[in-house]
């Protein structure tokens, strides 16, 4: 069933699109990840411009967190307080990343910094949890025990001025560091159109020292809010969410989150974390060969509005 998206002015099957969501979503709920970072890539695969491949994963992250985040906040898993202060750099970051998509958009050069963004930024958390997923196969198969987890903040937060306390996550920090990091996060998700939750819950765990138990409910309150304004920059200024296509990944999202979430009870995390890495190790290494190789069309022809 071909449907029309008039952003992105083509036709695509929406069956396709429901599925590519519904496989996303499979993967986010087996996984515990947002699927941010794999649904731009495979929109952009399937043919989607990548500007409007970004705009409408935000769309679609935003709601898909939604739920996520009022889940935590019932059962106590957010540290409001925590997630304000990042919620606050996000906004800042997005502006900024807004700024920047535009000027990319103006110089024709966006397509190429999508491209070139998740390689790099993929292939780094890619390679970094297949290091850690084989070593915790090697300690399972050798029957030596897991090293106890720390909660301790990175010397270079500690040293930051204007301390305050953060009761619900056990934390006396400088709200600087959180801050920062909700600014990197709010950039990356103009430009990717990811909700940053598999860099915030690393840079929050080990980074910043947050309980394990508020970790999950703080990031998503974060993405929600962040995203939301990212989806009315992109709708706004560069005119590239396209709500049909949005609608359809979520549609299938939602869907492929819940069985995901029933077949990762069933499978080891160990393994899981195997496939997961695997996973964006391709995803990365599809995207640096699109990105090299000679395309079959060197030229286009495009007809500028006056």
């Amino acid at each position: 069933m071909d449907l029309y998206l008039p952003i992105a002015e083509m036709s695509v099957n929406a069956l396709v699109i429901v599925a590519l969501g519904l496989g996303v979503g499979f993967l986010s709920g087996m996984f515990g990840v947002g699927g941010g970072f794999l649904t731009t890539p495979l929109l952009i695969f399937y043919g989607i411009p990548p500007a409007i491949a970004v705009a409408s994963s935000a769309t679609q992250v935003t709601g898909a967190s939604v739920s996520g985040a009022l889940n935590h906040y019932r059962a106590g898993g957010v540290d409001v307080k925590m997630g304000l202060v990042m919620v606050g750099g996000g906004l800042v970051g997005a502006a900024a990343g807004s700024l920047l998509f535009q000027r990319l958009q103006t110089i024709g050069q966006v397509d190429v910094v999508i491209g070139l963004t998740y390689v790099a930024l993929l292939g780094t958390i890619g390679l970094l949890m297949l290091k850690e997923s084989l070593a915790a196969l090697r300690r399972l198969r050798s029957g030596a025990p897991a090293p106890r987890p720390t909660r301790r903040h990175h010397p270079l937060v500690a040293v930051l001025p204007w301390r305050m306390r953060f009761p619900r996550s056990g934390l006396y920090i400088s709200p600087l560091a959180p801050f920062l990091i909700g600014a990197l996060v709010g950039v990356l998700t103009v430009i990717m159109g990811v909700g940053g939750g598999f860099i915030l819950v690393p840079a929050m765990l080990y980074l910043l020292g947050m309980a394990a138990a508020t970790v999950v409910g703080t990031s998503l309150f974060q993405i929600v809010f962040v995203t939301a304004v990212t989806t009315l920059l992109h709708a706004v200024q560069s005119q590239t969410v396209d709500i049909v296509l949005a609608a359809l990944l979520l549609v299938g999202g939602v869907v492929g989150a819940q069985l995901g979430a029933r077949m990762a009870q069933r499978l080891a995390p160990e393994r899981l974390r195997l496939a997961l890495a695997l996973l964006v190790l391709a995803v990365a290494l599809r995207l640096l060969v699109g990105l090299t190789l000679t395309p079959s069309d060197l030229y286009s022809i495009e007809t500028a509005l006056a």
